[in-house]
């Protein structure tokens, strides 16, 4: 009786070792936010920021860490591009419960690199807001004056997963 147990014992370690192991580069998954460049949907994901509570913010809300990286705030401006983040007006899924993020220059560009310069948009008149889906239409907003920009010195890190005509 103990010799065919330790037979059995043998044939499942045996059968384990043999057993398909996973083949190719691993794989991990990451939330990613829903957002918009040059007027189409694109999603992207949050991975490092130069400010603790914006790190903190971004973490709770996708439930993924968002690590702390002082140094990204000395990356040269011409090293950045924008993206613009909605405090009020329509709401949404981005941030603050507002709009989706809007970010220019998307891969394909000149001007594309995964790093931001955060752009804190508000509605001066909220009842007159309304979704915006490009930079421009951004940068158009704020000259009529219906909108004002504020840049508080945040970098983060913010690479597209899917954009028209791509993903990763």
């Amino acid at each position: 009786m103990k010799k065919l147990f330790f037979l059995l014992i043998a044939a499942m370690i045996i059968l384990t070792a043999c057993a398909p192991q996973q083949s190719g580069p691993a794989k991990a998954e990451l939330p990613a936010g829903k957002a918009y460049a040059e007027g189409k949907e694109i999603y992207f994901i949050h991975t490092e920021a130069s400010d603790s509570e914006v790190a903190e913010k971004l973490t709770g809300m996708m439930k993924s860490p968002v690590i702390l990286v002082p140094s990204l705030a000395n990356v040269p401006v011409e090293s950045l591009a924008n993206v613009y983040v909605f405090t009020n007006g329509i709401a949404g899924s981005g941030p603050f419960g507002f709009q989706p993020d809007v970010f220019d220059n998307p891969p394909g560009t000149d001007g594309y690199t995964p790093l931001r310069r955060l752009n804190v948009v508000a509605w001066v008149d909220e009842t007159k807001a309304r979704e915006l889906m490009s930079a421009a239409e951004v940068l158009d907003a704020e000259t009529a004056g219906e909108l004002t920009i504020e840049q508080p010195g945040v970098v983060i890190n913010m690479p597209f997963v899917l954009w028209d005509g791509g993903q990763r």
